[in-house]
């Protein structure tokens, strides 16, 4: 077993469940019939859990992208060379990418921070938090020893402390999260079968778009590498989630965990992007497991391994794009229906207001 630092299992907040009934109060007496806005009814109120009051509020939400190097490319797992992941540091900054769009649409500032990848001379704009470049192929050895994974961690315990003092921008009242890095559906596959107990074959997809030949490759890489490290479906024990970070994760995932739990101790709500940010979610649930509360589920992605995610942290994700770009992609769109949410919630009548009569 791996040791966690000390404020990794340290407790979150909890939500307040006066708030939640104020809420739902207020929603049964709305202009609609109760019920009839879905699943915007049930965000509405637990953002008002999680925020302390009855109609929550939104207005400024931060994206952070972690971007780290996978030594597990070696073994032909991904379509692209490592070399794309610095970059698309660039392109982050530079405002080309997918995120960066997103990120204008919302206003909403966007932080990169590098925490292991190969760029020696980082673009102006990124942040570096990086104890090594990249991990280690993980077929053959450990990906990270433990002094890495706590330094990954608290990269995005850092990153959720700059969001929530408004370092940057406005204080953050929501967390978004993205990631970046050649080879990271490999190391994400392989967490998510290590922690869920699943054969990988249940947890591996295309990533950037592999071929069936490729595919197959890759499914025997990282059953060969859960294998090596006694992390298969049949070892007789079931592993910390420490242990399978070092083992087989990636500096990107750990800082993605780490920011998650933090954000959860400070009382920061986070939307969960895809496949990637749902295997670091589920290794946060797993060191710190009231962080769970804390999190809202963004989209359904295309990777299959993802469906076996959501199940096992009863998430229900907001959209079903067939999204599988990663980056936090999916969750600036789903920030949207979040707040019009809110709105709703806020801003409709009630039947005593608007003088309509209620059902009998």
């Amino acid at each position: 077993m791996s040791k966690l630092p000390a404020w990794v299992v340290a407790p979150t907040k909890q939500p307040n469940l006066a708030a939640a009934e104020a809420a739902r109060a207020r929603q049964a007496i709305l202009t609609k019939p109760l019920g009839a806005l879905g699943q915007l009814e049930d965000i509405a109120i637990r953002l008002a859990s999680l925020q302390g009051r009855p109609c929550p509020r939104l207005d400024a939400p931060h994206i952070v992208l972690f971007a780290g190097d996978h030594g597990i490319v070696e073994e032909g797992v991904s379509a692209y060379p490592a070399d794309v992941t610095g970059q698309m540091l660039a392109n982050f900054v530079d405002g080309g990418a997918a995120i960066s769009v997103l990120a204008r649409s919302l206003a909403a500032p966007l932080e990169v921070i590098d925490v292991g990848t190969l760029v020696d001379r980082l673009p102006s704009g990124v942040r570096e938090d990086k104890i090594a470049k990249s991990t280690r192929n993980f077929r053959h050895q450990p990906a990270m020893n433990a002094g890495e994974l706590a330094h990954a961690l608290e990269a995005g315990q850092r990153a959720a402390k700059r969001a929530i003092s408004g370092e940057q921008a406005k204080a953050a009242d929501f967390l978004i999260l993205g990631e970046m890095g050649i080879g990271n559906t490999s190391s994400a596959s392989a967490v998510s079968a290590a922690l869920l107990r699943r054969p990988v074959r249940d947890t591996v997809g295309a990533g950037t778009g592999l071929d069936q030949a490729r595919l197959a490759h890759k499914t025997k890489v990282l059953e060969d590498s859960l294998l090596h490290h006694g992390l298969s479906p049949e070892a007789p024990d079931c592993p910390d989630a420490a242990h399978v970070l070092c083992a087989v994760g990636g500096h990107e995932i750990a800082a993605l965990t780490g920011a998650m739990i933090c954000a959860a101790q400070e009382g920061l709500p986070v939307l969960v992007d895809g496949f990637i940010c749902g295997a670091a979610a589920l290794a946060a649930v797993h060191m710190n497991p009231s962080t769970r509360d804390w999190l809202f589920f963004a989209h359904r992605s295309a990777e299959p391994g993802h469906a076996a995610l959501l199940d096992a942290m009863n998430a229900r994700p907001l959209l079903d794009l067939g999204l599988r770009l990663g980056e936090g992609s999916g969750a600036p769109l789903a920030y949207r229906l979040i707040e019009q949410a809110v709105r709703l919630h806020g801003e409709m009548a009630t039947f005593e207001s608007a003088g309509v009569t209620t059902s009998v």
